[in-house]
């Protein structure tokens, strides 16, 4: 099988200010303090699923530099630069066109570059099953992951019918909204409700005939393109069509719309780290659910805080219950971390 991996890089990461900024988002950097970034990480589960030749990052233009000294073994021609942003249905449109150009069988997975995953060994299994479905068949794989609480910052994925040839996989019911907690509940009890990773799976051939018909727009104007992809006039191209792009996601584009859509359901300790609240429930705690990440972190008559303070030699906290403390690049939050939905507010 020719397999490729896309990296999705443009995100801005806003709800993890100050830690992460638009000059240096939350993908480029070691947010569990583990000495590896979230998309390093990323790019290591992948580890033998396909060579690191056959391994993409959309990102935007600005970000360039950054991926290439995150990820110097990766080809500098797989870095690909969207001139804006434009959502998830052009950025994967854009690499999906351009592998065609060279690998007209390709297998591709397309993932986010700031989600992270525990049990990689199982990620790779789920993945290689995937890749294997969708190798010689028109199906569309979306990986679901099963729910673990009743969650209302995730979209969902209503899972159908087993299908005969593998009893892993089922067919997809319906796409689902983030839910409020009670539809939330509802799903968890129903147990057919997945949550969306977007992490999508399918052959070349397959997702660009499927935008023909769906996202019309958007597969004319990457049919425009095509003809200049690996040629000296690529970039001036790019430049000039990408940003005539509607803005759209490939959920909302194609995900909602085709026909032979698959999903399957995994548990491999994923989290797409959306907020600190999230980082703090998968950091290690101490007895006070504190959980940190930095040198040397001091807590006293403090209990369920997150404190990220990697570039302080000394940090003392005394007295608070439930807080982000964060400082980056001379800037310090303090902040409830029931509060946590105003930090796009405060950061601007």
């Amino acid at each position: 099988m020719d397999n490729h991996v896309v990296i999705m890089a443009g995100g801005i990461g806003s709800r993890f200010w100050p830690m992460s900024t638009p000059e240096c988002p939350k993908q480029f950097i070691d947010v569990m303090g583990c000495g590896r970034s979230l998309i390093q990480l990323t790019a290591d589960r992948f580890d033998g699923v396909c060579p690191k030749e056959n391994m993409w990052v959309v990102t935007s233009e600005k970000y360039i530099n950054i991926v290439r000294e995150q990820l110097p073994e990766m080809p500098e021609s797989n870095i690909l630069a969207e001139p804006c942003a434009r959502n998830t249905a052009p950025c994967i449109a854009y690499a999906c066109w351009k592998i065609k150009k060279k690998h007209p069988n390709a297998n591709i997975v397309v993932t986010p570059s700031d989600a992270l995953v525990i049990d990689t060994g199982e990620f790779r299994r789920v993945v290689e099953k995937a890749l294997r479905f969708t190798n010689d068949s028109s199906a569309i794989v979306t990986l679901g992951i099963r729910p673990t609480r009743p969650e209302t910052g995730y979209g969902y994925i209503a899972a159908g019918d087993q299908i005969m040839t593998d009893k892993e996989i089922f067919t997809v019911d319906a796409f689902k909204e983030k839910p409020d907690k009670e539809t939330a509940e509802r799903y968890l009890a129903e147990g057919n409700y997945f949550w969306n990773a977007g992490i999508f799976v399918w052959n070349v051939r397959t997702i660009t005939s499927v935008m023909r018909v769906y996202a019309p727009g958007i597969a004319q104007i990457f049919d425009r393109i095509f003809p200049d992809f690996y040629t000296e006039k690529e970039s001036e191209t790019i430049k000039k069509l990408f940003p005539t792009c509607e803005s759209i996601s490939i959920d909302y584009a194609v995900m909602e719309k085709a026909q032979e859509i698959y999903v399957l359901p995994a548990s491999f300790g994923w989290s797409d780290l959306g907020t600190w609240g999230a980082l703090r429930g998968l950091l290690p705690q101490d007895k006070s659910g504190n959980a940190t990440v930095g040198t040397d972190i001091r807590l006293y008559d403090s209990k369920n805080c997150i404190v990220h303070a990697s570039e302080e030699k000394r940090v003392v906290v005394q007295g608070l219950d439930g807080y982000i403390i964060a400082e980056k690049d001379n800037t310090l939050l303090i902040c409830k971390l029931e509060e946590e939905q105003r930090i796009k507010e405060f950061s601007k």
